[in-house]
């Protein structure tokens, strides 16, 4: 298959190197920016289970400097 689209690619071999890497940059492009933010939402690797740390430190008063 790949061969068919590298054969299929017009010019000579540096114009469709040229042409199969600009090919290749738009595919991920099109992934990182569509498919892969679409597709996290059904992963289960982003579930933390760790609780935010949005409480101040036990025992230091608010305002004192931290050391």
């Amino acid at each position: 298959m790949y061969a068919w689209l590298f054969r299929s690619l017009p010019g000579p071999l540096l114009v469709q190197i040229l042409l199969a890497l600009a090919i290749l940059a738009g595919i991920v492009f099109l992934l990182m920016q569509f498919v892969f933010p679409w597709l996290s939402q059904y992963s289960p690797l982003n579930d933390s289970t760790l609780e935010s740390m949005t409480a101040p430190a036990q025992g230091r008063a608010e305002g004192t400097p931290h050391e």
